[in-house]
């Protein structure tokens, strides 16, 4: 079983104190007993920016035994499915990346909506690297990734 990991589950382990942490530190040991974890070119590079230096990302990364596992073309293309599906249909307002609610924010002068891109191409990447060279997901953006990649398996901490 691969388990591709999302960087906000990562990310819960890292910080101090995060509200997930125990959570999702649980929900990654699971997913290593049951096999391998992997991270994309997205998770890798928003990772760094969490760690003074390469050296000490890629120890992180060997002590919790979370390999990088590049995009295939076919990820790739997969991703770029997505999101032009996204940018088709995308409303205005935001998206609850848990259940998928969306609400709108007006402008308290002029009543006029405000547009908000929620997700970015590199939203897509992640969940299409997941959907394309893992068996599944561990992620907390449930909606999101339910409503773009319906086949994909999401697992929740």
């Amino acid at each position: 079983m691969i388990t591709a990991v999302d960087t906000n589950v990562l990310l819960d382990v890292l910080i101090p104190n995060a509200r997930f942490a125990e959570r999702s530190q649980q929900k990654l040991d699971e997913a290593l007993e049951q096999g391998a974890l992997v991270i994309g070119e997205v998770v890798y590079a928003e990772l760094a920016s969490q760690f003074p230096s390469t050296d000490e990302l890629n120890r992180f990364l060997s002590d919790t035994r979370i390999r990088l596992l590049p995009s295939s073309p076919e990820a790739l293309q997969a991703a770029a499915r997505a999101w032009k599906r996204y940018t088709r249909r995308r409303k205005k307002g935001l998206q609850c990346p848990r259940c998928g609610i969306r609400r709108t924010v007006r402008c308290p002068r002029c009543d006029e909506d405000i547009p908000v891109r929620q997700h970015i191409l590199s939203d897509f990447l992640v969940g299409a690297h997941a959907l394309i060279q893992a068996d599944r997901l561990l992620t907390r953006d449930l909606g999101f990734y339910r409503s773009y990649f319906p086949d994909l398996v999401i697992v929740s901490p």
